[in-house]
């Protein structure tokens, strides 16, 4: 009995080595092999790391081009879904879409020459070229061409060149002290016409500060006294409220015309330091009457309802609201300065069927 139990201890002795050595065997085989298998992991890591982006050109160019051939596969798939129609893709003409970048009314367009220019020109004389006949090629006055190239007479001479202005007027270089005012002042113009030319820029658009150095166009100046000109007639309006000949439209307000229409100032200014009241034009529906962000200020704007509209912009006191109907000649407001302007003045647009015209046309 003794002998059986020593020998049944004695197997299991050897039963709990053998399990403890096949332990350590496979945890040691096992430790190895995740050796192994690191080792192995970070080589291939450290190949792709150096190879990185080597392929990434061949990558993108096969993926477009996988994706322009599924779509040349796709395209004729597609249009047979569309219900009741047989399209073609690749015949259908598209005609170009220009988008407006516009912050005025919808619906109201300005006819704009073609030619506009944005700065002074170079122009070769050619034979028979006189000063006028340039000042009618370009569109501006003989003396804005006398001026500008220090001319006296209507002669010039073949091959020289001459210096064009893009409007009629004067080419100002700015000088230290020099202000809008005081550059309208010496050429006998506005300063809200050099404010409103568009190709004129500003150190700060708040106060029109200048940059001395730079060159200012001053629309319709003249020379000052001691130079050949020709004298620039002033034009006053009739009293507020005068019925036209035409007995569509009455003036607006009372004042001097400072400024008037053409391509890049599309209305009428009217100047009175006195701030009179501003009325109607014509009978009509106020469709806008309040603040405009663009420039304008306080500003009403009447539809008319037959095609014309009217703007009275700059106005230092609304006295109408959106939505009132009016009759001819009564009050919708005060002319001001508000806006980007800079002194009292109502500008007044016309309008018919969106297109901006010339208020002088109308009120006479």
């Amino acid at each position: 009995m003794d002998e059986t139990f020593e020998t049944l201890l004695t197997l299991w002795e050897d039963i709990k080595l053998f399990f403890f050595e096949f332990t350590k065997f496979v945890f040691r085989s096992l430790h190895l092999s995740f050796l192994g298998f690191e080792k192995k992991k970070g080589f291939f890591v450290t190949s792709l790391y150096k190879e990185r982006g080597k392929r990434s050109r061949q990558l993108t160019h096969t993926g477009m081009a996988t994706l322009a051939a599924l779509g040349v596969v796709m395209a004729p798939m597609i249009a047979q879904e569309f219900p009741g129609r047989s399209v073609n893709p690749w015949t259908v003409s598209v005609s170009p879409a220009v988008l407006s970048a516009s912050t005025d009314d919808p619906g109201l367009d300005t006819q704009v020459s073609s030619k506009v220019r944005d700065s002074i020109i170079d122009y070769t004389v050619q034979a028979g070229d006189t000063v006028s006949t340039v000042a009618q090629k370009f569109g501006v006055s003989t003396d804005t061409i006398r001026w500008q190239n220090n001319l006296s007479g209507d002669k010039i001479k073949v091959g020289s060149t001459l210096r064009i202005l893009p409007v009629t007027g004067i080419a100002h270089k700015v000088a230290k002290g020099d202000t809008v005012y005081s550059i309208a002042k010496k050429y006998d113009s506005e300063s809200q016409a050099v404010v409103d030319f568009p190709f004129n820029s500003f150190s700060n658009d708040e106060t029109f500060e200048l940059a001395i150095g730079q060159t200012v166009i001053v629309p319709d100046g003249v020379m000052p006294v001691g130079t050949t000109a020709t004298p620039r007639p002033r034009q006053v309006t009739p009293d507020a409220g005068t019925v036209v000949a035409s007995g569509q439209f009455v003036w607006p307000t009372q004042g001097v015309i400072t400024q008037r229409f053409s391509w890049y100032h599309p209305g009428l200014d009217i100047a009175n330091r006195g701030g009179p009241l501003v009325v109607g034009a014509d009978s009509g529906k106020v469709e806008f009457a309040g603040w405009d962000s663009s420039g304008y200020g306080s500003m009403v704007l009447i539809n008319h309802g037959n095609g014309f509209k009217t703007r009275y912009a700059h106005l230092s006191q609304i006295m109408v609201l959106g939505g009132q109907n009016i009759k001819r000649g009564d009050i919708i407001g005060k002319m001001g300065s508000t806006g980007h302007s800079t002194g009292p003045h109502t500008h007044f647009e016309i309008y018919l069927n969106g297109v901006r015209l010339n208020p002088l046309n109308y009120l006479r």
